[in-house]
């Protein structure tokens, strides 16, 4: 009998699938979910299986509460951050948020072992978000002892509220010593802004590796090149 969840299983096995193709992670180090915003629940890629052994059956269904709906395998260690983002980000604030990744690339966990949020220098930054990429503190002994995958979205979640940070406007977020995850209106999308931020992470250490005082953006070409993509006067590709 056909699962109730098939193409949510479906979307979730093809975006896993872009990441080692995006180069976004070796081995088994990263993770996608697909999110059903009527339901309330999500399917994600198992623990450690490596993503050539993968088939779309194989994808979990979790509910909000972090509990297994279907699957016959464990699902992601991080199923539990994914769990309290779609919690608070699209249930609680009806974001517009159909997938999350987590990876372990290169250049993203770099800044986030430095705990250094990434600088806005350049239009490809700009095009994508309009602020520096934020980066968490580390989480707490007590949150890491508590529940770690959890309270790693409960630290997110709490540094946008405290931060000001729009969740629907800034897709993207390093955790300090850990790496980065991203969200978007579909799991496709959020592999998209995961490699956005990979390029953007690499471009920025290559800019202070050439000139350690660079400056930032003007934020008036910040606003333009923005714009130019997102808003009710964007330009950028074709009409639909």
């Amino acid at each position: 009998m056909k699962s109730v969840y098939e193409e949510l299983k479906r979307e979730a096995y093809e975006a896993n699938m872009q990441i080692p193709l995006q180069h976004l992670a070796l081995y088994t180090w990263g993770n996608v979910s697909a999110f059903d915003a009527e339901r309330c629940v999500f399917a994600i890629k198992p623990s450690g299986v490596p993503y050539e052994n993968l088939c779309t059956d194989d994808m979990v269904v979790v509910d909000v509460e972090g509990n297994v709906v279907e699957g016959k395998l464990r699902p992601s260690s991080d199923t539990p951050t994914h769990a309290v983002l779609y919690k608070e980000f699209a249930v609680e604030k009806k974001i517009s948020m159909g997938g999350i990744i987590h990876t372990h690339s290169t250049y993203a966990v770099s800044w986030a072992q430095a705990l250094r949020e990434v600088p806005l220098f350049g239009t490809t930054h700009a095009d994508h978000i309009q602020t520096d990429v934020p980066c968490t503190p580390y989480l707490s002994p007590n949150a890491v002892k508590k529940d770690y995958e959890k309270e790693t979205g409960r630290l997110i979640v709490r540094y946008f509220e405290r931060n000001g940070i729009n969740p629907a406007e800034v897709n993207m977020v390093l955790v300090g010593g850990h790496g980065p995850f991203c969200w978007g209106e579909t799991a496709s999308k959020s592999v998209y802004n995961a490699a956005v931020l990979e390029e953007i992470c690499k471009m920025a250490l290559n800019t202070l590796t050439i000139n350690p005082c660079a400056k930032e953006l003007p934020s008036y070409i910040v606003q333009k090149h923005y714009e130019r993509k997102h808003g009710p006067n964007a330009y950028y590709g074709q009409k639909k």
